[in-house]
């Protein structure tokens, strides 16, 4: 019986993870915001790319080559959320605040 379920689970979460893929780039080109587009891409990426190492875990040869594939997982989760924190900080910090140009006569 799990010779049937398991290969079933892993498609629907293979298929899963794609979809949140899709998601996620339809987010990236369809939101107008930067900070709307990393919210769309970092939640929505991650969450597809789990799923993915999820789906691949039962196939890995050894203990070590699925610890690597979550590794991988965690240093992709790490890369993103610092990826997005320095977009955000740069877009932050190019919008000016209300007011400024009249502060700044004073």
């Amino acid at each position: 019986m799990i010779e049937t379920v398991m290969p079933a689970a892993q498609g629907v979460l293979l298929i899963l993870g794609c979809l949140l893929f899709a998601v996620g780039t339809l987010g990236l080109f369809r939101l107008t915001d930067t900070l709307a587009r990393i919210h769309a891409l970092t939640k929505v990426d991650n969450l597809g790319l789990g799923l993915i190492v999820l789906a691949l875990l039962p196939l890995a040869p050894s203990f070590l080559a699925g610890l690597k594939t979550l590794l991988i997982w965690a240093a992709a989760l790490a890369a993103s959320a610092t990826a997005a924190h320095l977009v955000a900080r740069a877009v932050h910090a190019g919008r000016e605040a209300p007011g400024a140009e009249d502060s700044a006569d004073d």
